[in-house]
């Protein structure tokens, strides 16, 4: 640390007592001391209450509640000036949101902000009805669009079409050019080249739309935007909220329940390398998907293991629950597609953890079978996991189901998550299948308690926003930086008020 204010004299020394040299000496000592000592004092207290140590021990009982907030809590409303829409935007936004669910939600919430950024109308986001899903309901299928629409009525101009252009007597439809978005492009970007040809065609169409804009942005207002749309005005159809509900509530019946995404599908496996546990038969089988679904990469599986890069097995997370304290009475939904290589891989886990259950055995009827098809099963699995009590997800790479569903679930209240990581457990299970047992529990605790379990805490790279959205989109009541401080409640009327000014005075002016 640079001292301030001391600077080494040279040369002779003058006249003076040496007893007083060494008195403004040790004064000096004292002045930087204290600056060093109040520098990191503000250093370690200006994120206000962050966990800033990791636990000593696990108490399992202690998971079955929300984590420590440390005085906070969730707040994505904005605390600077934020203006309406104005009534004359630059184009048409479309978009076509590829992937799963959850790389479709980060995709719409970053088309919101694109909008924003562009003083652009959105129009109503595309769902990709990709191979996988073989699911083409849209983004009416799975979301409620009116309430959407409302929601972001502050934010930007939503439109479910691009409207008929009238010219000189003639309707014509306005044809949005057709631009692929660098990943994770820059805001300059829209706001130079796409905004360029936005004001040229009226109307642009960015695909695919996943991870084109850059999570990192130093603009509070614009991250808190995107938590508005995730967390607010994203929200499922109400027959899938309702079915959701009654399989929570069911699984309450017995008391607290944990849920877990047990990413062992074919699709992940493929995709991490992760071959050679499998038969020939089955090995030859990934080897085809990926040869066909991505890029060419040597993959080794030794060398993918042992730096984490595989999903768990179903035996490893039940080890790594019965380590914890966890036992066999211990209630567990789980949210998965087909698991590859079949009963031979769940009945370890089964025989640790015989409580599990998925959405068909806790509801078993015509209408689940009828709204759990394709994306609509996801979205039903992603309500059961943010409304259990703990979530513990298996593999939390980008754009995965456990990314936003992580974000989610510290946003809905610090829920409790248990997040393995699988680079400090990968030499454990490897000591234990060649034989060295000796204190495997133990060597898995200390990993454990290293890890977070829902507690607010700094957001390090690769962290995705949004995986955490701390301390954007959180606030303090009583917080002593200004930043933190918690916007006051009539945030919305005052919103409203100046969307009413804005729509008031346009109608004046057209009239």
């Amino acid at each position: 640390m640079r001292r301030a204010g001391f600077h080494r004299q040279h040369g002779r020394h003058t006249g003076g007592s040496g007893m007083k040299g060494m008195i403004v000496k040790l004064s000096l000592a004292a002045v930087v001391l204290l600056i060093c000592t109040l520098s990191l004092f503000f250093s370690s207290t200006g994120t206000s209450n962050i966990q800033s140590s990791y636990r000593s021990e696990i108490h399992v009982e202690e998971l079955w509640s929300n984590a420590d907030s440390g005085g906070w809590r969730p707040s994505s409303a904005p605390r600077t000036h934020w203006p309406p829409p104005p009534n004359e935007s630059n184009g048409y936004l479309r978009v076509r949101c590829n992937g799963g669910l959850n790389q479709q939600r980060s995709a719409i919430s970053n088309a919101v902000l694109a909008a924003r950024i562009m003083n652009a109308t959105l129009v109503l986001p595309e769902l990709d009805a990709n191979s996988f899903w073989h699911d083409d309901s849209g983004f009416y299928g799975i979301y409620d669009v009116e309430h959407f629409i409302k929601t972001l009525r502050y934010d930007v101009k939503i439109v479910e079409s691009i409207p008929e252009n009238q010219k000189s007597g003639k309707k014509k439809k306005i044809k949005a050019f057709q631009l692929r978005p660098p990943r994770d492009a820059p805001i300059s970007w829209y706001t130079n080249d796409a905004l360029k040809k936005m004001k040229e065609h009226g109307a642009i169409y960015l695909t695919p739309f996943s991870h084109r804009l850059a999570e990192e942005i130093d603009n509070p207002e614009y991250q808190r935007l995107r938590c508005r749309v995730n967390y607010h005005a994203l929200r499922f159809k109400p027959h899938i909220m309702k079915l959701s509900q009654s399989i929570v509530d069911k699984l309450r019946t017995q008391g607290p329940f944990m849920s877990i995404h047990l990413r062992f599908e074919m699709d992940m496996l493929a995709f991490a390398g992760c071959f050679d546990i499998f038969t020939p038969q089955e090995q030859k089988i990934l080897k085809k998907y990926r040869e066909e679904n991505f890029a060419p990469k040597r993959l080794v599986y030794n060398e993918r293991r042992a730096i984490g890069k595989c999903p768990l097995t179903p035996e490893e997370v039940g080890l790594i629950l019965r380590a914890l304290g966890f036992d066999n009475s211990t209630r567990i939904y789980l949210a998965a597609g087909e698991l590859f290589g079949g009963e031979r891989f769940m009945k370890p886990f089964r025989s640790l953890f015989p409580r599990l259950e998925n959405h068909s055995s806790v509801e078993n009827s015509e209408e689940l079978a009828e709204n759990t098809r394709g994306l609509a099963g996801s979205a039903v699995d992603y309500m059961v996991c943010l409304l259990s009590d703990i979530f513990m997800p298996t593999y939390d790479g980008p754009s995965n189901f456990a990314n936003n569903l992580l974000g989610h679930r510290l946003y809905y209240g610090f829920r409790t998550t248990i997040r393995p990581d699988r680079k400090s457990l990968a030499p454990i299970f490897i000591d234990k299948e060649n034989g060295r047992t000796a204190g495997f529990d133990d060597a898995i605790r200390k990993v454990m308690l290293k890890t977070n379990f829902g507690e607010p805490h700094k957001r390090v790279s690769p962290e995705s926003f949004y995986t955490n959205s701390w301390p954007e989109c959180f606030c303090q009541t009583s917080a002593k930086n200004p930043a933190d401080k918690c916007p006051p409640n009539d945030i919305l009327n005052i919103m409203n008020d100046e969307l009413e000014k804005t729509e008031t005075h346009a109608n004046s002016t057209i009239s």
